[in-house]
């Protein structure tokens, strides 16, 4: 990490810190926002996490998510001022400012009046350059993996109790895909091993956030299996339309579409897998791969997105009609390189 001792002097003494993850967090922005959070508080600093939006119900159950401040219009201006009277701000699991949504405005007039030093840390391509410290590696698979690396550095690695264990598991278990993903290497397994010691029960996590689901989100996903999946073997390729009268009629929560992409990509002979979910005035856009085929490099190019070489997301401005028709329309320039995917 860049200028490491320097952040180091400044946690040395007692600090008001803001940390905030990406819109719509998942485990990993949760998690590594409430795990760190957890940690500079036991090293004496007063901290708070302040969230874009809301956020799944099965990750509910983390340590410390009741005090997250939801940013909207009621908490705005609450927001504002503590931006304002903080020291340090830290921002996780994003390294550009567009993936903070609503809140870009007022995050972006915080950074540029300088109220507060800003750390990025994140394992995401794209950086835009507005922090003052830096810990930002894309070959890692998981922000929570570079929070533990984080308290380490520090020299604090004894600090790591089993609310900042618990934190930093599901962030890792979530963006490794339980482990299974390429990105997932030795070092991820010694992290684990680490917060096994600890005396965690990754049991305990793998239940509340993957079988936890509501009646509905189950009904949803045999709906969308049985009458949304469009399969197109020979471009290697399936995907998921999904309407907003779709997602209204099975009552979607967030999180709800969570992880659907992934039964596309589970298919025999599929190397690459969309999601595609109409909001109110664009549709948003999952993409996931295997092998070579880089899903990041497709969403950038075409649907104002980006990610990971194998996981990436999307949008696009319009209805649904008009994403799927360019989709339909992009994609033949891909078929040579698609079928190559082994």
């Amino acid at each position: 990490m860049k200028r490491l001792a320097e952040l180091k002097e400044l946690l040395d003494s007692p600090k008001k810190i803001t940390i905030i993850p990406h819109r719509k967090p998942d485990a990993d922005a949760l998690g590594s926002c409430l795990g760190l959070s957890h940690f500079l508080r036991k090293k004496g600093h007063e901290t708070w996490v302040i969230s874009p939006t809301d956020y799944p119900k099965f990750l509910h159950w983390m340590p410390g998510q009741e005090e997250t401040i939801i940013f909207n219009d009621q908490n705005e201006i609450k927001s504002f001022e503590l931006f304002k009277d903080s020291d340090l701000i830290f921002c996780l699991d994003f390294s550009g400012l567009g993936r903070v949504d609503v809140m870009e405005a007022t995050l972006r007039n915080v950074v540029e009046k300088k109220y507060a030093q800003v750390v990025m840390i994140d394992h995401h391509l794209g950086k835009e350059d507005f922090a003052d410290f830096e810990m930002w590696d894309t070959n890692s698979p998981a922000t929570a993996q570079l929070i533990f690396d984080f308290i380490e550095l520090l020299g604090d690695k004894n600090k790591i109790d089993l609310d900042i264990a618990a934190c930093l598991y599901a962030g890792i278990l979530a963006d490794t895909g339980s482990f299974k993903y390429p990105s997932t290497n030795s070092r991820t397994h010694e992290i684990a091993a680490e917060l096994m010691g600890i005396g965690l029960e990754p049991s305990y996590i793998h239940r509340e956030m993957f079988d936890n689901n509501s009646i509905n989100r189950i009904k949803f996903l045999g709906f969308a299996l049985n009458e949304r999946l469009t399969i197109m073997p020979e471009y290697k390729t399936a995907y998921f339309a999904i309407s907003k009268k779709d997602l209204e009629n099975f009552d979607s929560r967030t999180g709800d579409t969570e992880g659907i992409v992934n039964f596309a990509l589970s298919i025999e002979g599929i190397s690459f897998a969309i999601f595609f979910s109409q909001a109110d005035y664009k549709v948003k856009i999952s993409f996931r791969s295997v092998g070579d085929f880089a899903v990041n490099e497709f969403a950038s190019e075409h649907f104002k997105g980006g990610g990971h070489k194998n996981a990436a997301g999307g949008q696009m401005n319009g209805n649904l009609k008009k994403a799927l028709d360019k989709f339909h329309e992009v994609l033949p320039n891909y078929k040579e390189q698609l079928l190559k995917v082994e």
